[in-house]
């Protein structure tokens, strides 16, 4: 099938990624619709690609080539321990970790970069509705003008419009506890003198009640430590705004928050993990509540949802960005193989539906063993750990996302 008018609602990762996937399949008129009017590159989240997914994408072109990236092969798991660990801890278990990592930024931006030209990306065009029952899609623009496509696909993440449309009736629900992101210059390590770890590895730091996840990603500037830590928020009495994913961005974090994170930090953590943690500015430090959704379908009409439209997968998978990057490559595969509009829509529904479904309950099973019902991490051996580690699997061959069925 060629030919047509596509709108993608959002122009994050999985915006650029369904874009290009529409202009490569043949589409006469492309056009990102993306709400904010700052540089969506200043975001310097980190986050990881399993090896096998990078592989698979590079080879559709849905992962451009010549993106930074910073290779990670073992994960190592930590606990404390005051009389044999030492001040980075006692390593309980290790495992393989093929995944490379990169900046939120960097990898937005090659992938913004590689889209082709013909795409329209417009900044400021907030969608505050769209319709798609008919033989066209209407976006409603917040100007108060509407502009009609043959299809709208929704790439607008965890509060997404186009869901509203699609599936009503689902929504994000608060998983009961957040985490703590921060990240800094890695060159700030030096300042510690003691306890360094290697390049290539990440480390879990393990406690009662949460864990703690450490990595080196590339930078604009050069390689960061990013971090996420995951533990229930503090109990004051009083509910704290925990109904939207950025209640408390980079820069606002509450005093509050910030004290329960360094009693935290005192109680659970070795004493060097402490001291990485606490290197990190408050201006990089935020608080993001953690939430999941899964849709009963992805496509109604002439509307189609994308990345973090379709299912918010808690971070513990590590598989955000690849999914949103096989959405875009089974869009550009349904496309291709489709004669119709129906026939397009029919495909990617049946290709990535359930996919997102399984990556769903794998995150919950992984949240509820290293957040809400951790084990006696300590106690544990190699063996123990590994048999704990295939019980959160529960079947699934690893984390970071399944292998697309070719």
């Amino acid at each position: 099938m060629r030919g047509g008018t596509v709108a993608v609602v959002g122009g994050s990762i999985a915006g650029c990624a369904l874009a290009s996937a529409a202009a490569r399949a043949g589409a006469d008129e492309v056009v990102v619709l993306e709400r904010t009017h700052g540089r969506l590159a200043d975001r310097g989240l980190g986050l990881c690609i399993h090896d096998g997914r990078a592989a698979e994408l590079a080879a559709t072109g849905a992962l451009p080539a010549g993106i930074a990236a910073h290779r990670l092969t073992r994960r190592r798991w930590v606990v404390r321990d005051d009389t044999a660990g030492g001040p980075a801890g006692r390593v309980f278990w290790e495992q393989p970790f093929p995944f490379h990592s990169y900046h939120w930024g960097l990898l937005w931006r090659g992938l913004r970069e590689a889209t082709p030209a013909s795409v329209v990306y417009r900044q400021g065009a907030a969608v505050t509705g769209v319709a798609g029952d008919g033989e066209r899609a209407e976006v409603r623009l917040a100007q108060g003008t509407a502009e009609a496509f043959d299809l709208v696909v929704g790439a607008d993440g965890y509060r997404s419009v186009v869901r509203e449309a699609v599936c009503p009736e689902s929504r994000p629900a608060y998983a009961g506890y957040v985490c703590w992101r921060g990240n800094f210059d890695a060159r700030r390590l030096e300042a510690l003198g003691d306890g360094g770890w290697p390049a290539e590895s990440v480390t879990t730091v393990c406690f009662g009640g949460g864990s703690c996840v450490i990595y080196r990603i590339p930078g604009p500037d050069g390689p960061r430590v990013n971090w996420v830590l995951y533990a229930m928020p503090p109990q004051t009495g009083r509910r704290l705004p925990f109904d939207d994913p950025t209640s408390f961005p980079p820069g606002r974090v509450t005093e509050e928050l910030a004290a329960h994170l360094g009693a935290l930090l005192d109680r659970e953590f070795p004493p060097y993990w402490a001291r990485v943690l606490g290197l990190t500015e408050p201006a990089d430090t935020f608080v993001q509540p953690i939430y999941d959704l899964e849709t009963a379908r992805t496509t109604a009409g002439r509307l189609l949802l994308a990345g973090d439209a379709a299912t918010v997968v808690r971070p513990h998978n590590t598989s955000g960005a690849a999914k949103a990057l096989q959405d875009a490559t089974a869009f550009e595969d349904a496309w291709r193989r489709a004669g119709t509009w129906g026939e397009l829509l029919h495909a990617y529904q049946a290709a990535r539906g359930a996919a997102g479904r399984e990556m769903v309950a794998l995150a919950r099973r992984l949240g509820r063993g290293q957040v809400e019902q951790t084990p006696a991490w300590a106690a544990m051996n190699h063996r123990e750990a590994e048999s704990w580690w295939q019980g959160q699997l529960g079947g699934a061959a690893d984390i970071g996302g399944q292998a697309m069925t070719p």
